[in-house]
């Protein structure tokens, strides 16, 4: 019986692992091919462009589409750091770089074939009748620059594993309560990270962005993660109050203590 009941609860940590790298893996991939999308946050909510005074420079809350689902990577890898400890973390954002590189290598041999005659020919105009090449506009979409690419996946890896460091170093003090503190200053401190050299090597090394230009920039973006980050609270709680469901509270209680072990060990 107890051999049984050992196997159920190892079935279960297993399930769930899987669905939070499933999360976690198919947001990172996804934000990482909407990014290509600039939007406009005024323009969302019917507001001006705000101009906010950065550096000497106005900027307006202008931000890649993959902003909307990256705070569900932010949630996901807190929970996971919290139940499976920065080795999961680590596992799991070595795996999601591995298949963003694949993707991207996927899209630039996709991207290379020569389009058929028709597929051209059907779609050489847009709904108002105007000439439309959809080939150029398909290989602008899912084409993205070298700098862009190592820019996005340098600054992945190094805001994953800074995330699940503090995440642990803060459990020191805050022992098993307080996820919020932990979740939003881990996040807080990682996306400094984040933020900044995404920019830097694809926009400063690989790019024509003066470092000023960079750094207002990214100021906008932090700022943007830092609202979301705090708003994202009561989602974490929940999260946690499910999986306590479903592995039962004392399992649950023992597998935080394990991971943050292994964490600090």
């Amino acid at each position: 019986m107890e051999k049984n009941a050992t196997a159920l609860q190892q079935r279960k940590r297993t399930n769930l692992f899987l669905v939070l790298s499933g999360i976690f893996i198919a947001n990172a991939l996804l934000a990482e091919l909407i990014g290509v999308k600039i939007f406009s946050g005024e323009a969302v909510l019917g507001l001006p462009g705000a101009q906010i005074p950065v550096g000497g420079e106005k900027l307006d809350f202008n931000l890649t589409a993959g902003v909307i689902i990256w705070p569900i990577v932010f949630v996901t890898t807190d929970i996971i750091n919290e139940y499976f400890g920065k080795s999961g973390v680590k596992k799991v954002s070595v795996l999601t770089v591995i298949l963003i590189l694949y993707a991207f290598v996927v899209i630039s041999a996709v991207t290379g074939l020569p389009p058929a005659q028709f597929w051209l020919d059907v779609n050489s105009t847009d709904a108002s009748g105007n000439p439309f090449d959809i080939n150029y506009a398909y290989n602008s979409v899912y084409r993205q620059g070298l700098g862009i690419i190592l820019g996005s996946v340098a600054a992945f890896l190094l805001s994953q594993f800074l995330d699940a460091t503090v995440f642990h170093w803060l459990r020191r003090f805050t022992g098993s309560k307080k996820i919020w503190l932990r979740a939003t200053g881990s996040t807080l401190v990682s996306q400094v990270i984040d933020s900044l050299v995404v920019l830097f090597i694809a926009f400063f090394v690989f790019g024509n962005w003066s470092m000023k230009q960079v750094l207002s920039v990214a100021l906008i973006n932090y700022l943007y993660k830092f609202s979301v980050a705090i708003l994202l609270t009561p989602l974490l709680y929940l999260a946690h109050y499910l999986i306590d469901g479903y592995l039962g509270e004392r399992q649950a209680a023992q597998q935080i203590e394990e991971a943050a072990m292994r964490s600090e060990g």
